[in-house]
């Protein structure tokens, strides 16, 4: 539904070179070699920096030349992978919420997430959010099943998507200090698999140290959002702000402090945690797009709203449909707005 108007007017394209979509096809198809890199990346319109790329962390990337390889192309992989990400997202959130007994609506709940506006765009361009929510839920998920192991794992995969990933790490850590100092339990040595968490960002900076010559070249793209003090995004002189219109990011804080707030007594301990470590890193992120930066938060933020969202009257589903109309309002405009002005697309086939 979100890509008929464009499909229906002949430019597809338009959802293909989306920010940052075609920017994970370049470590795609060249696996951060900088040689590689320059050869394709001549379009004005790209990055010409070969550093610019590490900012866009492998395991998405990865997927995408997987996808790629079986016939796929680059570009249609790029949106296959996001897709298929999304499926199983839902699929496992829905499973978490049921399993864990979170709500008795827990189809409601699921459905729910995937039309918030900033969602849908992001789960129906090129972008990696929809796979980083489905490693960061699993690993809570197995995390809160006591599978370390598998959170571990799992949360592995997260830090080689997003960088944000190991802030389940310090999550884990608290939840388990809680569990053992306060609640007197014992912590089974299976935790010590959640040390792979930390282990995968230091093997995403050793193949940049062997692809760039440079281990922080994470830090060093000229990409790296700044994080300098607390609600930096007040500032409207900033490079990624740009603007005095920020009431928005106002909302969104304030519905993720009552999100750590409603988890507060709530037995599943590593989700408190870690909502209150994420929006803690989010409050120093500089950038207009808290919506996007937050994303791995609006899970929780259903949860906790959940008595709400899944209100069964009739009356409540008219503000669900209405709210779907004004949700695809809203993608049709920002994905013909926010779109790369590529103009050579050969080095993304």
């Amino acid at each position: 539904m979100a890509w008929l108007p464009f499909i229906l007017s002949g430019n597809f394209q338009t959802i293909l070179s989306h920010f940052d979509g075609p920017l994970y096809i370049i470590p795609a198809k060249t696996a951060y070699n900088p040689a590689l890199i320059q050869e394709i990346t001549r379009d004005p319109a790209m990055p010409q920096n070969p550093l610019y790329y590490a900012a866009h962390l492998p395991l998405y990337p990865f997927f995408i030349w997987i996808v790629s390889s079986l016939g796929f192309g680059f570009t249609k992989a790029m949106l296959l992978v996001t897709v298929l990400s999304t499926v199983f997202l839902a699929w496992l959130f829905y499973t978490m919420l049921n399993r864990l007994k979170i709500t008795n609506h827990p189809i409601l709940l699921t459905a729910s997430i995937l039309f918030v506006p900033r969602f849908l765009v992001l789960h129906t361009v090129g972008s990696p959010e929809p796979l980083f929510m489905l490693f960061v839920i699993a690993s809570l998920y197995f995390f809160e099943q006591k599978k370390y192991g598998l959170a571990g794992i799992v949360g592995a995969l997260a830090v080689s998507t997003k960088l944000p990933g190991i802030l389940l790490f310090p999550a884990y850590m608290f939840a388990l200090i809680e569990s053992h100092f306060i609640h007197k339990q014992r912590i089974h040595k299976s935790a010590l698999f959640l040390l792979l968490i930390p282990i995968a960002l230091i093997a995403v900076f050793a193949l940049y140290h062997i692809q760039f010559g440079n281990f922080f070249a994470y830090f060093n793209t000229g990409a790296t959002v700044p994080m300098p003090y607390p609600l930096s995004v007040f500032s409207t002189s900033a490079q990624w702000v740009g603007t005095a219109w920020l009431e928005d990011v106002w909302f969104y804080i304030m519905v993720y402090v009552v999100t750590i707030i409603s988890f507060w007594n709530s037995p599943h301990r590593s989700f408190f945690y870690f909502c209150l470590v994420f929006l803690g890193g989010t409050l120093f992120v500089q950038h207009r797009d808290i919506a996007r930066y937050s994303i791995p938060l609006l899970p929780f933020a259903f949860i906790a709203f959940q008595h709400v969202l899944t209100n069964t009257q009739k009356g409540w589903h008219i503000a669900r449909v209405v709210a779907v109309i004004i949700a695809y309002a809203y993608a049709w405009n920002f994905m013909a707005s926010n779109v790369m002005p590529i103009t050579e697309w050969s080095p993304f086939l």
